[in-house]
């Protein structure tokens, strides 16, 4: 039972180490010599990138972003499909992928890249969910980006995107553990988007391609 267990955490820590890697910091620093935490509003995430570097910088920093929690979880599946050591149980598989998610949206925001600082972890959550289940993944960005076509606000989409995987997840009847990772990511995504929600009330919410408040 040890070395499925040691296996488990080696695979946890990965997708911890894929979720921290700095995406939007670095883009800052190779693009304008900049702490991307120090402008803006702070977070290291696709928005705050668009805002200050613009477009490209955005779409890359996106793209990465995704790809991080998309890999963290697309190890564990690869194990079970390809690895010769038959080291962990097959019962296991959506337990550690909801570990291994959950590690990556937990490594972006808390960066041990960047003295466990980040993003909101919205891009590196969606890479997780298409990870899990492609349908889910999909219709939880559509939901985003209705939102964002109708209202213009970002931090908006991202809410009502972490609202909606719940339901997806239990309408398309997915392992528990993936709905388990939908709540609790979810609820994690709605706390760290708490100064937006005060603005969203207070109707100062910046809309797309407005400057956020320093």
């Amino acid at each position: 039972m040890l070395i499925p267990i040691l296996t488990s955490i080696l695979l946890i820590f990965i997708g911890y180490l894929l979720g921290s890697i700095p995406t939007g910091y670095w883009m800052g620093q190779a693009l304008e010599g900049i702490d991307i935490r120090e402008v803006g509003s702070g977070s290291t995430g696709a928005t705050n990138v668009l805002r200050t570097l613009g477009k490209k910088a955005a779409l890359t920093v996106f793209l990465v972003d995704v790809l991080k929690g998309a890999i963290a979880v697309l190890l564990v599946k690869g194990w079970y499909l390809y690895s010769s050591f038959d080291l962990l149980p097959n019962n296991w598989q959506p337990w550690l992928g909801l570990f291994c998610g959950l590690a990556a949206v937990m490594g972006h925001s808390r960066s041990i890249f960047l003295n466990f600082t980040g993003g909101k972890s919205v891009a590196t959550g969606f890479g997780v969910l298409l990870a899990m289940n492609l349908i889910v993944g999909l219709g939880t960005f559509a939901s985003f980006l209705i939102i964002l076509a109708i209202f213009r606000i970002v931090s908006l989409g991202s809410i009502v995107g972490a609202i909606t995987v719940n339901g997806l997840m239990i309408g398309l009847s997915q392992p528990l553990p993936y709905i388990l990772f939908a709540a609790v990511a979810g609820l994690y995504v709605i706390f760290r988007h708490r100064s937006n929600i005060s603005r969203l009330l207070a109707g100062t919410e910046p809309k797309l391609g407005q400057k956020a408040a320093e």
